[in-house]
């Protein structure tokens, strides 16, 4: 089931996408789906008539995983960390499919992430992994953006993965997805540039969550993000990132300056 949240009019809502590409409808679904469930009603839209928004502005946390990637952590001159490497976003960070990213003026060194991204679907603290699937309520597709100037000049990594916008995520949840073997892939300006699996992270989506949440409580719509496969580069003003997650879809992003 793909989940979606949208506008039509004003208010955003919550709806169910259905059909083949390119012919697709939303169904509205009563409330939030996080709390109630999924409840269709009878109001539909044809997918080309609505606009669509992250699929979740978390209410509390967007928790990063570094080098999950053996080799993307070469990549950039890392070595691959013992214990996982966590860092938090804020949810002003997160920002929609189409919506642009904007680069922040204190960076000229930005550069995209293409990651599989977990959404948390009910409260949960120090889970086992043989029960992660029972707290996780579906998976999106995100871009990890980075200051890379920042990052390096920073002793800590807040204002380099944290700036406004530097979280896109969409085009809606898939709720029924097997993490373990999906293909991950980013094009700049068309060119493919990222073409990951994963197979190839150091942990698992499962064993991800389950580590994450003995660091921090989970909250309905928290977002993890997995980590991303090498291929990263700079962006520019004008640029267009896409990110393809196989069983989800694609998040595509142009790039601004103001």
């Amino acid at each position: 089931m793909r989940i979606a949240r949208f506008v039509v009019d004003s208010d955003p809502m919550y709806g169910v996408v259905e059909g083949e590409p390119g012919s697709e409808t939303v169904t509205v679904i009563n409330g939030d789906p996080f709390f109630h469930g999924v409840e269709p009603t009878s109001v539909r839209h044809k997918l080309e008539d609505v606009r669509l928004l992250a699929p979740i502005i978390p209410r509390s946390k967007v928790v990063g995983v570094g080098r999950n990637f053996v080799d993307h952590a070469a990549e950039l001159g890392n070595d691959v960390p013992a214990q996982p490497l966590l860092f938090l976003k804020p949810n002003t960070a997160v920002v929609g499919p189409g919506d642009p990213v904007v680069l922040p003026e204190f960076s000229e060194e930005v550069s995209y992430e293409a990651e599989l991204c977990v959404v948390i679907g009910r409260i949960c603290k120090d889970v086992p992994e043989e029960r992660v699937d029972d707290v996780i309520f579906g998976y999106t597709c995100g871009n990890d953006f980075t200051a890379r100037d920042a990052q390096k000049t920073d002793l800590q990594w807040a204002r380099a993965k944290g700036f406004d916008t530097s979280a896109p995520l969409g085009p809606w949840i898939e709720t029924e997805l097997d993490p373990e073997d999906i293909s991950i892939k980013s094009t700049l300006n068309g060119e493919l540039r990222q073409d990951g699996n994963t197979t190839q992270m150091i942990r698992g989506v499962r064993e991800l969550v389950s580590i994450v949440s003995h660091a921090f409580t989970l909250l309905p719509g928290d977002v993890i993000m997995t980590g991303t496969p090498a291929g990263v580069g700079l962006v520019r003003e004008g640029d267009r990132v896409e990110v393809e997650i196989e069983g989800i879809g694609t998040l595509s992003n142009p790039i601004v300056r103001r």
